[in-house]
């Protein structure tokens, strides 16, 4: 692991943006991609396999010390293992889905989910989505980006994606959530994806990184750090 790794905190609205920029952004960089909403999707989906009641805190909390899991780095990616098993489609399903709020509302997954996401530099520079990788996973790292779109184009995006879902409802959750909500976090950049193509957000996210790794190696006092860009 280098000593200092690069950590791009992308958060976001749902539909805004974020897991396809996220990507083509590490891809551009040669940086490793995580998407921390799969961590939590793959604890709901735990819990639905052990037929815990994801509406009880103690039984969801005593899980997390019983399962076995594992982070791995695979194809430029980090993703969590469960006894071994990555359930990449099961914690798609929609039954996954409905269960994933209710977990990650718990004061003791966010916390659990911190420990794990904070490791993840181990694997080098990486682009890490989310909603509070700026202010709560990495609010140490200058590269931060909250990316969001009015609620009628989020709302399209979904329904392209054949995904119906009450986005107002799901904005009021995120950002009314007790524990790390969706916040602008401070020093995050804003970009507005609504009237942007993939390819236009990804170049202006490519653009703001490139002046601050520009700046960074500036204050090093280094010119040969190619290995960061």
């Amino acid at each position: 692991m280098k000593e200092n790794p690069v950590v791009i905190a992308i958060d976001g609205t749902s539909a805004s943006g974020k897991s396809t920029n996220s990507k083509r952004v590490a891809a551009a960089l040669g940086y490793t991609y995580v998407d921390t909403g799969a961590m939590y999707r793959t604890l709901a989906w735990y819990c639905l396999q052990q037929n815990i009641n994801i509406e009880d805190t103690k039984a969801i909390t005593a899980a997390l010390k019983k399962w076995r899991t594992k982070l791995v780095c695979a194809d430029k990616a980090v993703y969590l293992t469960v006894d071994g098993y990555h359930p990449a489609q099961e914690i798609r399903t929609s039954a996954t889905s409905a269960a994933v709020p209710k977990v990650a509302a718990i004061p003791a997954v966010r916390a659990w989910m911190k420990r794990k996401q904070r490791q993840c530099v181990k694997f080098g520079n990486i682009v890490m989505e989310g909603r509070d990788i700026g202010s709560e996973i990495f609010p140490e790292t200058e590269f931060k980006f909250y990316l969001d779109a009015s609620l009628d184009e989020r709302s399209r995006r979904r329904e392209a994606d054949g995904i119906i879902e009450n986005l107002a409802e799901r904005d009021k959750r995120d950002t009314q959530r007790a524990v790390s909500p969706l916040m602008f976090s401070l020093g995050a950049i804003p970009i507005n994806t609504s009237e942007m193509t993939p390819e236009e957000t990804t170049k202006l996210l490519l653009e703001k990184i490139y002046e601050k790794l520009a700046k960074r190696q500036n204050k090093s006092g280094t010119t040969n750090k190619t290995d960061e860009i």
